[in-house]
């Protein structure tokens, strides 16, 4: 195994992730959930984002010539996706309990966590570093990033026990206008990208 590719990865999957930077949305998304569900959700996130990153750290190019989407694309519909869940944020309007499990995977696993930006990542380390020992590097890498995140989420289900209801409502209108802002940000990326051809 490439320690250097491992550190790359690791190094560069965590700043494109962000799971700092999620771990408040992660908060709000998941208030009406029980402490036990919260934690269920941090760890189904974790391991479905895992697996997003894996099949198109492995199959990734296949994957987008096949369906004859490009990155771009991903990124506009990532952007789209995420704007639905900012307004709702904004207006405070939990999802309902029948809605909840499915949080985890969107938008949390993906476009939050495994967004195009990490998609897109993954597959120029992929592209990058060809040798047998670099490759293991790689998803060694994506591993203990996932690994980091899950902690991280679970940190944050701990620190809720601190946070008040008023103002986990606040921080929700105020994580919603964050994540509205990211969402435009995708679009425009993904509708630059197509421009540019």
């Amino acid at each position: 195994m490439s320690l250097a590719t491992f550190g790359e990865t690791f190094v560069t999957l965590f700043v494109v992730m962000d799971p700092i930077g999620t771990a408040p949305v992660f908060l709000s998304l998941t208030s009406a959930q029980s402490r036990s569900d919260a934690r269920r959700s941090a760890l189904v996130a974790s391991l479905a984002a895992m697996a997003v990153v894996l099949v198109f750290a492995l199959f990734g190019q296949a994957v987008l010539s096949y369906l004859q989407v490009s990155l771009a694309s991903l990124s506009i519909a990532g952007g789209l996706l995420l704007v639905l869940v900012a307004l709702e944020m904004l207006q405070g309007q939990a999802a309902p309990p029948e809605d909840q499990k499915g949080i985890a995977l969107v938008p949390l696993a993906t476009p939050l966590l495994a967004g195009p930006g990490a998609i897109a990542t993954v597959m120029v380390l992929v592209r990058q570093h060809p040798g047998a020992g670099e490759r293991v590097g790689v998803y060694l890498g994506i591993l203990a990033t996932v690994v980091v995140i899950a902690a991280i989420f679970l940190l944050a289900d701990q620190l809720s026990k601190w946070i008040s209801a008023a103002a986990l409502h606040f921080l929700t209108r105020i994580f919603g206008f964050l994540l509205t802002a990211i969402a435009v940000q995708l679009v425009v990326d993904g509708a630059l990208s197509l421009a540019r051809g």
